[in-house]
C-alpha cells in the first residue's frame, strides 16, 4: 500500500479478479458518473493472469485510479502517482468530471467496479467512519460497509444524488461471521488535493 496507510496492514487492495463482489449492473444510473467511469483491464484470458479495476474522471481530461492499478494504465498517459496515498493520475481524451460532494457519516452510497467477467458491478453501503490525518485540511479517507471487492479498485463512490464522494482503494473483511465488509475510499477533497500536488511536481520536471 502507501506509506500513510502502512498501519492498515489488514486492508486488501481492490485490484484483481479472483471473485466478483457486489451485484451485476447493466449500466450506471447516474449520468455524470457514467460519463466519468473508466473500466481498466490488463493481462490474458486466464483468471490468474488478468487484472480488472476502474478509474474515474476527476478533472477535465484527467482521471484518477489507484497506484496499484498502474499496470492497467498506459505509461505515456501518466501524470504521476502520490507519495503518501494509493493514487495515480493520468490523462484521458477530453471529458468533464461529475458533480462532487463531501462524504458524511451515515450517508448511503453506491460503489462501482468491474467483475471477473469484465462486467459492471455495484455495491451499496453506508458511510461509517471518516478518518483525518494529522495537519491535513482534507480527510485522509472514509470507510463504508458494503460488498465491494476485487475489481472495484479506483472506482467511484456515489451519494444518493449522483454526486462523486470518493475513490475506492481497499477493503477489510468483517471479524465476525455474517458481518459486512469494510470498504475504504479516498474523500474527493483528498483526491483533488493530491492531484494539485502531482500536477505541481510534474510542472517542475
Amino acid at each position: 500500500m502507501t506509506r500513510f496507510l502502512s498501519s492498515l496492514s489488514l486492508v486488501l487492495i481492490l485490484a484483481g479478479c479472483a471473485v466478483s463482489s457486489g451485484v451485476p449492473a447493466d449500466r450506471i444510473a447516474e449520468a455524470g458518473i457514467a460519463a466519468a467511469y473508466l473500466p481498466l483491464h490488463a493481462g490474458g484470458s486466464f483468471s490468474f493472469e488478468r487484472l480488472d479495476g476502474a478509474a474515474t474522471l476527476v478533472a477535465p481530461g484527467i482521471a484518477a485510479t489507484n497506484a496499484h492499478n498502474a499496470r492497467m494504465v498506459d505509461p505515456a498517459s501518466v501524470i504521476g502517482a502520490t507519495r503518501d496515498y494509493d493514487l495515480l493520475f493520468f490523462r484521458v481524451p477530453g471529458g468533464r468530471p461529475p458533480p462532487m460532494a463531501e462524504p458524511v457519516k451515515g450517508m448511503a452510497v453506491i460503489a462501482y467496479g468491474q467483475g471477473k467477467n469484465r462486467g459492471l458491478r455495484r455495491a451499496q453501503g453506508v458511510v461509517r467512519r471518516i478518518v483525518s490525518c494529522p495537519g491535513c485540511k482534507a480527510p485522509a479517507y472514509f470507510v463504508f460497509d458494503g460488498n465491494a471487492g476485487p475489481g472495484f479498485s479506483g472506482g467511484p463512490v456515489v451519494d444518493s444524488q449522483g454526486r462523486l464522494v470518493g475513490i475506492t482503494f481497499g477493503y477489510k473483511d468483517a471479524q465476525r461471521r455474517g458481518g459486512l465488509r469494510a470498504i475504504y475510499a479516498y474523500d474527493m477533497a483528498r483526491v483533488l488535493a493530491e492531484l494539485q500536488q502531482v500536477r505541481s511536481a510534474a510542472a517542475k520536471d
